[in-house]
């Protein structure tokens, strides 16, 4: 039996994590020190790997509800409008907080569409649970955290396994307490650069998350096959080729696409886990394709 949403049913997703406002410019190279250059584009936009993965999760057809602080900042307002007009929920934990978002500066080079990121991210700002929790978890068919608010993250986790909700990691890279996250997560997708103490191949990589109670997982790496394992074996998943043009955010709309056909009902069996990551993966390559995170979602 495959996974992906009921017909006519809109899968309810929540995601929990890292919003950034993301000022991003196009440009000929990175420039060195004490040098200027002229960008060729930009786009401001929220950002960060949870709320992109809720984006792509709404453009999907999901019903997303992103789960983070902004605060009352000028710039946490900007962020919050951007989300909005995209379907997408947000439970601010931190609505009293006057101090800025974090904000992620983005350098693409037009040539190779490889990003150069900056960012803050969540350092400094700790997070804690709502009380209405619980109601938030049982009224989604998915949870997914990035692992940037890590305390928040494991509660969320913990409640959404208690309640029979699926629950994924994406993995972009080793944090503290990520050990922690594990044991509550049926589905792990991490980065190449996600790399758990001790292991230094994709396979240790699998052979760790299974280890530590993740049921399926999978590590990418960029634009080669996927690899992937769960119980009974695993396998590659290729990734379509396409001419990239900003590969910034392609890893937020694999996590987002994936959520959104594994929203269903249905258990998670092997072949359906890699049509899953190859419908996640084939998005994720369409995003590619267009300069920021946002031309995407209105291309044919």
């Amino acid at each position: 039996m495959g996974t992906g949403p009921v017909a006519g049913r809109r899968p309810a997703g929540l995601f929990v994590g890292l919003c950034t406002l993301d000022v991003v410019q196009l440009v000929d190279h990175v420039p060195g020190p004490d040098s200027k250059l002229t960008a060729r584009d930009q786009v401001v936009a929220a950002g960060g790997p949870a709320t992109g993965a809720a984006v792509a999760f709404g453009r999907l057809g999901g019903r997303p509800r992103l789960l983070t602080g902004l605060g009352v900042h000028p710039l946490a307002l900007g962020v919050r409008a951007d989300l909005g007009a995209l379907g997408v929920r947000v439970t601010d934990l931190a609505a009293g907080r006057v101090e800025p978002p974090a904000v992620s500066s983005v350098l693409v080079t037009a040539s190779t569409g490889q990003r150069a990121v900056a960012s803050t991210n969540a350092t400094g700002h700790r997070l804690r649970a709502p009380a209405e929790l619980e109601e938030l978890v049982v009224s989604c068919d998915i949870a997914e955290f990035d692992g940037h608010h890590m305390d928040l993250a494991v509660d969320v986790a913990r409640a959404a396994r208690s309640a029979g909700r699926r629950t994924v990691l994406d993995g972009g890279s080793w944090k503290d307490g990520t050990e922690r996250l594990l044991s509550a997560t049926d589905v792990a997708v991490c980065s190449a650069d996600f790399r758990p103490p001790g292991t230094g191949t994709p396979a240790e990589t699998l052979e760790f998350l299974h280890d530590h109670g993740v049921t399926w997982a999978a590590v990418t790496a960029g634009g080669a096959p996927i690899t992937w394992s769960g119980p009974g074996g695993g396998g590659l998943v290729g990734v379509p080729e396409t001419r990239v043009v900003d590969t910034l955010g392609a890893g937020d709309v694999l996590h987002g696409a994936l959520a959104y056909h594994l929203g269903g009902p249905a258990p998670v069996e092997g072949p359906a886990f890699a049509e899953a990551l190859a419908r996640a993966a084939a998005v994720a390559s369409r995003a590619c394709a267009s300069f920021g995170t946002r031309a995407w979602l209105t291309a044919d």
